[in-house]
């Protein structure tokens, strides 16, 4: 192979693992190692838009760059990239058909969209349960609506590249039924209805990946990241709000949801584990270990808020540090990209619903018919709970993978 061989070599194996979800330290790191056994001395420069390559070898410098733009979570491509860069440096991969490799990689088919149709309604339903739904036809109408909801997800992605149509269009949808369920009465003033089919919306692994490559200094790509799964979230309470609005129905400022018991809570965490695993592509033979540390935590948390009387923010915090602790080495071993499964391991405690009723607030007070002391406070403390959760989470999952990391890499390093 010849010098530009092998950087678009690197290149591609870096752009595969950037767009499906991996790390950015961990996609850097692995180009790298790529380009060792490649006889380069690469270095791997990712911004939102383009990877860029510097590549240096006997016969000079060259430099090359691809668009990327890291918006998919993809797990299998990740894993199977990972495996195809340990074999080209153990010799059990050729260089020259590590190209077509990639290339099948990359263009590995999704979830096939009945199954991805079927986890987002059950794992819709299951986050009902967690937030304590009562009644038989609220739970099915949640499951009709987050599975159409999904099913007109991969039709969008067929018709349109726009990234925000697709969660907007699923949320309006959602708003739409919730609003029908509440004018017949088959919702609570939960309004588990139109909430649940749109929390399996929420952007996890970008809010992860963005406070990680914030925390490690790559302030543009983080504030990238994070801005990205922001505008997710506007795009997704945009379309819940107007589905809502159009039958005369608000999200009210009730509590978030009910108790429900301990058994009830961890079998419906890992039923919604489960279902974002299928929709990050998880392989079966590595899907047990977010559901069973999924479990865990939950259970960690009910005992934490039940037993303990924590608050909603610390309870989060108790169970995001075990998931930490326990799935960062299990996705360095596997090459599961972490933000991946650590948020699948704690999806239900994202705050959606927080995040959902502070925007309806906004809106109300915006509107200035019905501003009250009520409603502003209510709005200002959904608000501050939401963004209290949220950082309690990034840092219970990010600290712990931070300091295993750390460890890892001093222990790897050559004694002198």
């Amino acid at each position: 192979m010849t010098s530009d061989d092998r950087s678009n070599l690197v290149l591609s194996f870096a752009r595969t693992l950037f767009v499906n979800g991996q790390a950015t330290e961990q996609t850097v790191s692995a180009a790298e190692r790529l380009g060792r056994a490649l006889g380069l001395r690469a270095r791997i420069m990712p911004r939102w838009g383009e990877v860029q390559l510097v590549a240096d070898d006997k016969d000079g410098t060259s430099n090359g760059q691809v668009a990327a733009d890291p918006a998919g979570v993809e797990m299998d491509r990740v894993a199977s990239t990972m495996r195809a860069i340990e074999d080209i440096a153990a010799g059990r991969l050729a260089p020259d058909a590590a190209m077509k490799t990639i290339g099948e990689i990359s263009r590995s088919p999704p979830a096939p969209t009945w199954l991805f149709a079927l986890a987002a309604a059950a794992g819709a339903v299951a986050l009902a349960v967690i937030f304590g739904v009562r009644h038989l036809p609220a739970a099915i109408l949640i499951f009709v609506s987050a599975g159409a909801g999904a099913i007109l997800r991969r039709a969008l992605g067929q018709l349109s590249t726009n990234l925000f149509l697709q969660p907007f269009c699923a949320a309006l949808l959602a708003g739409v039924i919730g609003a029908l369920a509440v004018r017949y009465d088959l919702s609570s003033s939960l309004r588990l209805v139109a909430v649940c089919p749109c929390m399996v919306l929420v952007p996890g692994p970008h809010f992860l990946n963005g406070a990680l490559d914030l925390i490690n200094g790559r302030i543009a790509l983080g504030a990238a990241r994070l801005i990205y799964a922001g505008l997710i979230v506007v795009a997704i309470s945009v379309g819940l709000l107007l589905g809502l609005a159009l039958f005369g129905v608000s999200l009210p400022a009730d509590p978030a949801g009910r108790a429900v018991p301990l058994w009830q809570d961890v079998i419906a965490a890992g039923v919604a584990v489960a279902a974002y695993s299928v929709f990050f592509s998880t392989p079966l033979h590595m899907l047990p270990w977010p559901v069973a540390v999924g479990m865990f935590a939950h259970a960690l948390r009910w005992a934490a808020l039940a037993q303990f009387g924590f608050g909603v923010a610390t309870g989060a915090l108790v169970a995001c540090v075990a998931v930490g602790l326990i799935l960062t080495p299990v996705s360095r071993r596997t090459h599961m990209p972490f933000a991946a499964i650590g948020f699948a391991s704690v999806v239900s405690m994202i705050p959606g619903v927080y995040l959902f009723r502070m925007t309806s607030g906004l809106l109300q007070i915006a509107g200035g018919s019905q501003t009250t002391v009520e409603l502003l406070s209510a709005t200002a403390a959904d608000g501050l709970i939401a963004a209290t959760i949220i950082l309690a989470m990034s840092f219970g999952l990010i600290i712990p993978k931070l300091a295993i990391d750390y460890f890892s890499n001093q222990s790897a390093q050559p004694k002198l």
